[in-house]
């Protein structure tokens, strides 16, 4: 086991203990947290978690376009009726 405040900065330390204290888990959970979730590579997209699923459907694109010209025909006629 190794000790990690030595190499911490101040602020730093400070910030994750106080971060691990409203979580309510001792700091050495929330390290081993932390560490383990930057080496898998996780919350790269944390402020925009939608990324996460961006291009999924990529492969539906041409029924997409398909679907999509057959809305703006049908919704792209004015019937006179509905001027009244």
């Amino acid at each position: 086991m190794t000790e990690i405040a030595p190499g911490i900065p101040d602020q730093t330390f400070r910030k994750a203990k106080a971060t691990s204290a409203a979580l309510g888990i001792p700091l050495r959970e929330y390290v081993i947290q932390a560490v383990e979730e930057k080496l898998s590579g996780g919350n790269k997209n944390l402020a925009k978690p939608w990324l996460e699923r961006a291009g999924e459907l990529a492969h539906l694109h041409e029924e997409t376009q398909y679907i999509q010209k057959i809305v703006e025909e049908e919704f792209g006629q004015i019937e006179a009726e509905d001027w009244i």
